[in-house]
């Protein structure tokens, strides 16, 4: 086999040792049986506690004349496979140079009419030569095998002889098994058809199978040809025993055999294990036996089996397990993050619809988290009630995607509702949570809008950390704000003691203001402006002609409409809209107080 079969430890040992006597018990059954019936044989109907000394009657020699033996033609119609007799021609030094046809059989015949089309063989009825009609086996080992045979006065064979022979209706390929022997001062040459045999040898090669019969009275073995290549024995070792194949099986697997050859020995039915093989090869052989009786109903005399080569499939098996065990444990690790992300965005993204009514604003949020990170990003947005009478309005989009970017926009969110207390300017507010994101490392980088809405006066104070501008839709057309003076600030964790500008926007009754992060415009190696005019062209399309209409169910309606003709299968971030609309101012506003910012 592959290698060395390991010393076997006491439980292999036992194992071996049942395989073992389970053959020997069944050896010696064969054996009574055997002699049993071949005294049988030689005393037909007698008492077997008869006198044995009595002497056996003589047999009385015929003195009937032999009949006269068949002639040479006669014999070869008596073959039943195709036969052919030539009288070789020889060439000065002893080799066969032609050969001449004398005489043919009927089955050479019927094997020409099924192989060969009508009229392919030439007629002939006196000797021919049988090179110049057949030029193409000049070329094969017949003439050699002529030779030999010829110059040893011995059977030569069988060997497989391929010759292509040209006819009318194309060349005809033609593989034999050829058997040449002296026949007097002639050759009888004769064949079989030989594809069918390398057509079972290729299929063996092909899908690694082969077949062996197992005499369980003598321990003999008759394999097929591609028995050693299966199961990895070298060409010139001997075919192994049952108990021997056994040896070279892993002890996990000894039971299994010891079942399979109990069922076929003692149970006489077929049965199917499967062995893997020791050596560095680790082959997996799947074993099919069966019983081979001497009369049905009786003894099981031996076992036939077709072993099949399964290592390969074994090992694609074993990988896609593997790739499906990590499937899973990958699949339930997303699962357990999407719950942890699904309690945490619940937690983090509120909805503050009823909030902002009481500062004469309809808000409404549309959101759609990256369905590849968990359901949840960096995405946040904040809308809280302060004690000067204003309202804090906030949204950003921290780096990254997953758990660690829903866990830095938590922070940001967290503390800049604390900051608000303290009621600085926006300004300030902007400064002291990019010094915080700094402070927390250098992948803690996001953008933001951070707002403060003025209800009394109207006015929306904002500035700008590297996120896209709000839109300002009034009167049916969608326009950027501007800038702040200086342009944009730089996003929150880049540079510590960044300062921010905010910049100012009075709000009309029916003004809607739209926040919005970049995952939903983005495009891979796509323009900034390309995705601001996009978002522009969404915003001013789906009104339809006409503002959305009072009240927070359909304000959330055309947010929706914008966000389902932005988003795609391209997106590759979570997506957050956030809309804000200024109504009559209600008379449950909070008083401002006179020192808010």
């Amino acid at each position: 086999m592959d290698a060395t079969s390991p010393v076997p430890d006491a439980r292999t040992h036992l194992a071996l040792q049942s395989i073992r006597e389970l053959l020997a018990a069944q050896r010696r059954r064969i054996r009574k049986y055997a002699e049993s019936y071949q005294d049988e044989d030689e005393n037909p109907g007698r008492d077997r506690d008869q006198d044995h000394g009595a002497a056996a009657p003589t047999a009385a020699v015929s003195s009937t004349p032999l009949p006269p033996a068949p002639s040479a033609r006669e014999v070869l119609e008596a073959l039943s496979v195709p036969a052919l007799l030539v009288a070789p021609l020889l060439d000065d030094d002893g080799r066969i140079q032609d050969a001449l046809y004398v005489a043919r059989n009927a089955a050479a015949l019927e094997y020409a009419a099924e192989r060969l089309p009508q009229g392919g063989v030439p007629q002939w009825s006196r000797p021919a030569s049988l090179f110049e009609r057949f030029p193409s086996l000049a070329g094969s080992p017949l003439p050699d095998m002529l030779t030999e045979a010829l110059r040893r006065g011995a059977p030569q064979g069988p060997t497989l002889v391929e010759w292509v022979m040209t006819t009318t209706h194309g060349p005809v390929r033609i593989n034999d098994q050829v058997r040449v022997a002296p026949c007097g001062e002639h050759l009888l040459i004769t064949w079989e058809r030989g594809h069918r045999l390398h057509m079972a040898t290729a299929a063996q090669q092909l899908v690694r199978t082969c077949w062996a019969e197992w005499n369980l009275g003598d321990g003999g073995v008759d394999p097929s040809r591609g028995f050693r290549r299966v199961l990895g024995i070298p060409g010139h070792a001997d075919i192994p025993t049952l108990s021997e194949l056994a040896a070279t099986v892993t002890p996990e697997n000894l039971p299994d055999l010891y079942r399979t050859l109990y069922d076929v020995i003692l149970r006489k039915r077929t049965s199917v294990c499967e062995l893997r093989m020791n050596g560095a090869g680790s082959r997996v052989i799947r074993m099919t036996a069966e019983p081979v009786r001497i009369a049905p109903g009786g003894l099981v005399w031996a076992l036939r089996a077709v072993l099949t080569d399964v290592t390969a499939e074994r090992r694609r098996r074993a990988t896609a397990e593997r790739a499906e065990r990590e499937a899973r444990r990958q699949r339930e690790r997303a699962e357990a993050v999407a719950e942890v992300a699904g309690v945490l965005r619940e937690a983090v993204l509120p909805h503050f619809q009823d909030e902002p009514a009481a500062y004469g604003l309809e808000a409404t949020t549309v959101y759609r988290p990256d369905a590849r990170e968990a359901g949840v990003g960096g995405d946040w947005y904040k809308a809280r009630r302060l004690p000067g009478g204003s309202l804090l309005v906030a949204l950003g989009d921290a780096r990254g995607h997953g758990l660690a970017a829903v866990t830095l926009m938590a922070k940001l969110r967290y503390a800049l509702a604390g900051l608000a207390y303290t009621e600085q300017r926006v300004e300030q507010l902007t400064e002291w949570l990019n010094e915080l994101a700094c402070a927390d490392g250098a992948e803690s980088t996001a953008t933001a809008i951070i707002a403060r809405y003025h209800p009394e006066r109207g006015l929306l104070r904002w500035t700008c950390a590297g996120h896209p501008r709000p839109v300002l839709l009034r009167d049916g057309t969608a326009r950027q704000l501007p800038d702040p003076e200086g342009g944009p600030g730089l996003p929150l964790g880049v540079l510590p003691g960044t300062p921010y500008t905010a910049v100012e926007v009075s709000l009309r009754v029916g003004d809607i203001v739209l926040m919005y992060s970049d995952g939903l415009t983005e495009r891979r190696d796509s323009d900034p402006d390309l995705d601001t005019q996009r978002f522009l062209d969404a915003a001013q399309e789906c009104l339809g002609g006409a503002a959305p209409g009072a009240g927070h169910d359909a304000l959330n309606e055309y947010a929706e409409r914008i966000v389902g003709e932005l988003d795609g299968p391209h997106r590759s971030d979570d997506a957050t809209l956030l809309v804000l609309r200024r109504t009559a101012m209600s008379a449950s506003a909070p008083q401002r107080s006179t020192s808010a910012p």
